[in-house]
């Protein structure tokens, strides 16, 4: 035991020494109530299924879909007839404010229940505009869909490796309270590696050493920006059909954190 304690202490201090000091170089409290913060969200808007036969119209500016209230984003998905789509709610993204290439991604989230809430917390490539899906990248840094209650996933999408071939790299947890209390999603993004964490409990881990370094594998070296969204039903979410008695449904956000 004496020769270990000083081994410890020798342990940790080389760990402080090599460890990087970060910076919090971006974030959104929802401390002011209304509509969110324009200088820091846009809105993706509309009802063409986005890829994945979604049921709802995303909006934009429209209160019963995305509010600030009482210190938190409200996400809320509504049953309504709204330009020819049965659902409502809110796509909101960083695209033309903020990008990012590497550091660390947090926002913590209470996520809605019910079978057909498909919530999701992701990042795209700014380059995705150019060279599309799936060759500019995506980073889900958390999913939920309402069938599987109690259960998170964190996954990367490339050209190589995405779901619509089922080569997508992404593993799940178990949060059994998602949907009863808030719980804090982070990535923490380098160059050559994503670490995916709950409450700082990693649970995935994706490389690029093994996945390969070409643009198709690992296009995870450009600017990518934030995505807070949720949808209704769609190829995965509705799965198991949508419940239509449950609605409206709520994505409630703390804040979003990005740290460098």
């Amino acid at each position: 035991m004496k020769l270990l304690l000083p081994c410890l202490l020798l342990c940790t201090l080389a760990h402080a020494q090599t460890t990087p000091t970060r910076k919090l170089v971006w974030a959104d409290e929802f401390t002011r109530p209304g509509l969110p913060d324009s200088t820091k969200w846009g809105y993706d808007v509309g009802g063409s299924g986005w890829g994945n036969h979604e049921l709802q119209f995303y909006t934009k500016s429209r209160p019963e879909n995305a509010r600030v209230e009482n210190g938190y984003l409200i996400i809320e998905a509504r049953k309504e007839t709204y330009q020819s789509s049965q659902y409502t709610s809110a796509r909101l993204l960083t695209k033309n404010t903020a990008t990012w290439t590497y550091g660390r991604f947090e926002a913590r989230l209470k996520l809605p229940d019910g079978r057909g809430t498909w919530p999701a917390f992701w990042m795209l490539g700014q380059q995705v505009a150019q060279v599309g899906w799936p060759l500019g990248g995506e980073i889900d840094i958390m999913e939920h869909v309402g069938f599987d209650q109690g259960v998170v996933h964190g996954t990367i999408h490339s050209k190589a490796y995405n779901h619509s071939i089922g080569t997508q790299k992404g593993k799940q947890t178990r949060v059994p309270t998602a949907s009863s209390d808030f719980h804090v999603y982070a990535i923490d993004w380098t160059a050559d590696r994503i670490d995916f964490y709950v409450d700082d409990l990693k649970f995935n881990s994706v490389n690029r050493t093994e996945l390969g370094s070409t643009e198709a594998q690992w296009p995870f070296t450009k600017p990518f920006f934030l995505l807070l969204n949720l949808a209704v039903g769609g190829d995965w979410g509705g799965q198991k059909g949508v419940d239509e008695t449950i609605w409206p449904r709520r994505l409630e956000v703390d804040y979003v954190r990005v740290y460098q």
